[in-house]
């Protein structure tokens, strides 16, 4: 897995529009870990709640916006399926069962 360069996230009041992103914009959602898309989601979400985004800005940060949702909710199950697996032996021990 390759190393990324951590970036601090910009202020909760910079517009999204002014948000810097390299690369393909969808390309880098997958690259995200849970905690910046999350992060990202929670900008966008306040600036379209703001309202002072022009119409196609406000409506390319919905669409990443939704993009970053569904990258969320991946993690989520991967995660979730992961700690499914966890299973607990009859001396309190704690082993993976195997994915089905």
């Amino acid at each position: 897995m390759a190393a990324r360069t951590a970036h601090p996230p910009p202020p909760a009041d910079t517009p999204v529009a002014d948000t810097p992103v390299v690369g393909n914009p969808v390309a880098d959602v997958a690259t995200l870990s849970f905690e910046e898309a999350l992060a990202e989601l929670e900008r966008i979400v306040r600036a379209l709640e703001g309202g002072q985004q022009k119409l196609e800005d406000a409506i390319g940060a919905y669409e990443r916006g939704a993009k970053l949702k569904a990258h969320c909710e991946a993690k989520l199950a991967e995660a979730e399926q992961r700690v499914q697996a966890i299973v607990a032996g009859a001396d309190g021990s704690l082993s993976l069962r195997s994915a089905e």
